[in-house]
Parts: C-alpha cells; sequence; structure tokens
C-alpha cells in the first residue's frame, strides 16, 4: 500500500500545472498520484494525455463522469477520499499552482505521525520572494515551527489523516458550495482533531492562475464581489 493517495485538480492554468506536475514526480515519499481535469481546455487536455507516461500519474477526465460544469471539486474530494479508504492511507491534495519540494510529501508524512490526533496538516505558502503569502499572510514571524491553529487550511498544499477521512464523508458537503476548505478546517476541529501549520515546509504558491478574475480581489475589489455575487462564482 502506498504511504499515501495525492491529488491535484486542474482546471487549465497549463504554465503551472506543468510546473506542479513535475515537482511532485520528482518528489520523495511512496505515493500514488491522481490529476483530475476539470473539463480543461483541449490544450491542456492533451498535455496531460501525454504527460501521464512522463510524469507516472493516473488522468482522470471528469467529462467522463459528469456533465456538471466547473468547478467539481466536490465530485473531486469524494472520488479522493474513496481511493485513500481504500487504499488505508492519508489524502494529500496539491493544487495545480503550487510548486512544492523534494521533501514537502516525506515532510507533512512525518508531521502526521510524530503529532496529536492531526486531522489536516497544511505546508506553508510563499510568493517568488520567499515571503508568506495567500493564504497565510496571517503569519508575519518566519520561523520553521509547526504550530496547532485555529485558522482555515488551505488545500493548496494540504494532508488530510485517514482517522479523519474515516469520521467525515465528503458527500454531504454541500452542492451549494464551489470550495470546501474553510469548512473541512471546521469540522476537523468540531470532531476533536488537531490542525497543523507546517511553518518549515514552505512552497511555491502562485495564487488564482486557473481562475485570473479571482486576481481582481486585490486590484478592483468592487469588481470582484460584483462577479462573485452575480455569477454566483467563488461559494465558499
Amino acid at each position: 500500500m502506498p504511504e499515501a493517495i495525492i491529488i491535484t485538480p486542474v482546471k487549465d492554468s497549463l504554465h503551472t500545472t506543468n510546473r506542479t506536475i513535475k515537482a511532485i514526480s520528482e518528489a520523495q515519499g511512496d505515493f500514488e498520484y491522481f490529476v483530475f481535469n476539470d473539463f480543461s481546455q483541449p490544450e491542456t487536455k492533451q498535455f496531460l494525455e501525454q504527460a501521464k507516461t512522463d510524469f507516472k500519474f493516473q488522468l482522470v477526465n471528469l467529462e467522463d463522469i459528469t456533465t456538471t460544469p466547473s468547478p467539481n471539486y466536490k465530485l473531486v474530494l469524494e472520488i479522493a477520499q474513496k481511493m485513500a479508504l481504500d487504499k488505508n492511507c492519508p489524502l494529500i491534495i496539491i493544487e495545480s499552482d503550487v510548486i512544492i519540494k523534494s521533501d514537502t510529501i516525506t515532510g507533512l508524512l512525518a508531521i502526521l505521525k510524530s503529532k496529536q490526533k492531526p486531522g489536516l496538516v497544511g505546508a506553508i505558502t510563499i510568493d517568488q520572494s520567499g515571503n508568506y503569502n495567500f493564504p497565510y499572510t496571517f503569519e508575519k514571524i518566519k520561523n520553521n515551527e509547526i504550530k496547532t491553529t485555529s485558522h482555515s487550511l488551505s488545500f493548496c498544499c494540504t494532508l488530510i489523516s485517514l482517522e479523519f477521512l474515516r469520521s467525515f464523508d465528503f458527500k454531504i458537503l454541500s452542492q451549494k458550495k464551489d470550495w470546501f476548505d474553510v469548512y473541512i478546517s471546521r469540522q476537523s476541529e468540531k470532531l476533536g482533531f488537531n490542525n497543523y501549520l507546517a511553518k518549515h515546509l514552505e512552497v511555491l504558491h502562485l495564487p488564482h492562475s486557473s481562475r485570473p478574475w479571482k486576481q481582481l480581489k486585490y486590484t478592483r475589489p468592487i469588481l470582484y464581489y460584483f462577479n462573485k455575487i452575480l455569477y454566483k462564482r467563488d461559494r465558499i
């Protein structure tokens, strides 16, 4: 059995997707890797079909499973949870705008084994200058601490423990929402698990590469919230 199931949901952003997959393929650890293609454009799909052999991942094209338009994060989580439970191992989510280091996966697994009742374990995200960035800008002091946190852990690069996966069924997640990291983080705490933020495990995050319209949040926030409300986008 593998030590972990790793998944990457993909919606275009071909440049960062390529970097994400390459970094995972070169990482240390015994894991099975799945890429979920969520109705990407033909160019991205063609790349993934060609890359799956070179980078040794299994490709799941959601268009073969559902007709529901992207984003299909709930469906991805449901399938991934079943995979992890079948393999009796934790689930690691690494999104397609995150570039990990060679020791990121083994580092997350080491925390899982050493800490008390972990629910979620997140690697902290940095920008290209090495500064903490979205979604962990609330961390102001750079250090190598592994800290329990009541803040929500983003799914940028996060491990979900087998024990928590056994305790909470992703099928009950709301169909009316698009993203679930905040809700699942809170459920972990409610069920008595500890969430850990690993500040010694830094991963490069290039935010919103697959959803460029979200950059409006930082440049034109009024237009961002207009889009969010009018088109029911980015429902958390």
